[in-house]
């Protein structure tokens, strides 16, 4: 990998001294700037607090990570148009900053389902982050310690909840992949509730999805071989252990319907979010469902081909639900800015999965905690900048659309 990021650096050095090159016209960027873009995508930070931004945890976390996983990660659905919209749609909303107002006091704290939140600045829950360190949720878990932050941990985790708790130190909140079995359902709850678990968030959008880069891989061949048996089914999750799954069960139910939430939220404990909306017609039917929360989400542009950013969904969705329960949304987060700006178009809390991702792929446990710390600072400057101390003072006058 060093050695693509030399030729292309060598390459951008000989296109910016072309005296020919240099008086075309390249899209916004000169080619000097192009340049020292490239130089910004292929430094590698030699320890996370040398890590400028998440970006740079990115560069690492892509040369430690095998090419299957890092395809499996970064990957989105058929073309890809939902994975890169839901990061351009950030740049398309700009901030406005204010002068003159007492900035010298801010705080990022928060309530939400009824637990103070250190950060508005969730983790996502991310399936398999065995994947990205061998240790995966657990030195995640480890890193959300580190950094404060609540952590979602996913069904498909490569470790189960008894491990995940144990490494955070405290309850994790938890993400239902419901299966197509509601016996080896109801034992998934029950499991997250005898953990700690208050919150759970059901994710209701994949019933079923096209993921072509992935599928070019081999899982009976090659690299896959050293980690995959190729008779494993999701019966083999960690959080299936002891369920007596049978080994054609399905990670969701594409027969699950809002008389399915409601049995769901009848038979748990746990608030109850639903995890996949980004409509504002199926917001108003959650809320008559009861529900405790609504999650603006694409599954991070790895479920439908909408290309359709969650940030543009998310006013809409806002406005529906009117305040009768929070919002939260997700997706092509990577600034603390992106952060700001989803809270000033309604969001009640954010959560970030690729980034953290790659701060655990990079430097484990001290990675998740530097990459969910630098998201803090730089919403805490975007705050300042915008003449905002508390969360509370953000809303919609602080955005321009452009």
């Amino acid at each position: 990998m060093s050695d693509i990021f030399a030729c292309r650096r060598r390459l951008l050095a000989f296109l910016a001294g072309s005296p020919l090159l240099r008086s075309a016209a390249l899209g916004t960027f000169s080619l000097d700037a192009l340049a020292q873009i490239a130089e910004d995508r292929d430094y590698l930070a030699p320890s996370p607090e040398l890590a400028a931004n998440v970006f740079d945890m990115e560069n690492l976390a892509r040369q430690n990570i095998s090419r299957a996983h890092w395809t499996y990660i970064s990957q989105g659905v058929d073309d890809e148009l939902t994975l890169r919209a839901n990061h351009e749609a950030y740049q398309r909303l700009h901030l406005k900053a204010r002068r003159l107002i007492d900035v010298s006091k801010t705080s990022i704290a928060t309530t939400l389902f009824g637990e103070s939140l250190p950060s508005p600045i969730l983790m996502a829950p991310v399936g398999g982050l065995g994947m990205a360190h061998a240790d995966g949720d657990k030195e995640a878990a480890a890193g959300a310690a580190l950094s404060g932050h609540k952590m979602v941990m996913s069904t498909a985790a490569t470790f189960g909840i008894e491990e995940v708790v144990a490494a955070r130190g405290g309850p994790v909140w938890y993400q239902l992949y419901t299966t197509n079995d509601w016996r080896i359902t109801q034992g998934l709850v029950r499991k997250a509730e005898a953990n700690g678990s208050t919150v759970m968030f059901l994710t209701v959008d994949i019933p079923a999805r096209n993921q072509d880069r992935m599928r070019r891989f081999d899982r009976t061949q090659g690299e896959c071989v050293d980690c995959h048996d190729p008779d494993s089914t999701f019966a083999d999750k960690a959080m299936l252990r002891g369920l007596d799954a049978p080994r054609n069960i399905g990670a969701g139910n594409p027969a699950m319907d809002w008389d399915f939430v409601k049995r769901l939220k009848d038979f748990t404990k746990m608030k109850l979010v639903i995890k996949g909306l980004t409509q504002p017609e199926d917001a108003l039917l959650a809320i008559d469902s009861g529900v405790d929360g609504v999650l603006v989400s694409n599954h991070g542009g790895r479920a439908d081909e909408s290309g359709y950013a969650t940030i543009d969904s998310l006013p809409e969705v806002v406005a529906a639900v009117n305040g009768r329960c929070p919002v939260l949304v997700d997706g092509g987060i990577r600034r603390g800015t992106d952060v700001f700006k989803a809270l000033a178009l309604g969001a009640d809390a954010v959560l970030v999965g690729r980034p953290y991702v790659w701060g655990l792929g990079a430097f484990g446990r001290y990675g998740v905690d530097r990459v969910m710390k630098i998201l803090d600072a730089e919403l805490d400057i975007a705050m300042r900048q915008a003449g905002t101390p508390m969360l509370a003072d953000i809303n919609t006058s602080f955005i321009r659309r452009g």
